[in-house]
């Protein structure tokens, strides 16, 4: 058993492309803000290697908006880093049109439409209390 979680929230009205798009966004900014929770690289009977990956779960949730910025919010409450994505990030060009994008509007008015985090389990299981598992 692992003594961390990891959990990709997204919201549920999104297109099936989009939620792919954010859930693939949102992993990276995990594996990049804790690079201990990368396995090794993989390698198969012809020895063939192969990328690394997270060495755990990741537990994939549905939200409604409210429930995105209540995650927000519970996050940062216990200083938990979280990955964010907004809906204006489907419509930015690159890595910086996306940042100003944020930077542009006030944290309670973001239309978030994901989120990611890696916690201890009990702060993760207070933090995504209430929410489902995406189906």
């Amino acid at each position: 058993m692992h003594d961390t979680k990891i959990g990709i929230i997204v919201r549920t009205d999104l297109e099936v492309w989009q939620k792919l798009n954010v859930t693939a966004f949102l992993s990276s900014g995990l594996a990049a803000n804790a690079s201990e929770s990368i396995g090794e690289e993989y390698e198969d009977g012809s020895e063939n290697k192969y990328l690394r990956i997270f060495r755990q779960p990741v537990f994939v949730y549905m939200a409604t908006a409210e429930e995105l910025q209540r995650t927000r919010t519970r996050s940062l409450s216990r200083e938990v880093p979280i990955a964010l994505y907004t809906k204006e990030m489907f419509v930015t060009g690159d890595d910086v049109e996306n940042r100003a994008a944020v930077k542009a509007v006030n944290a309670e008015d973001l239309d978030i439409v994901g989120i990611a985090l890696r916690a201890d389990r009990k702060t993760f299981d207070k933090i995504v209390n209430g929410l489902k598992l995406h189906l």
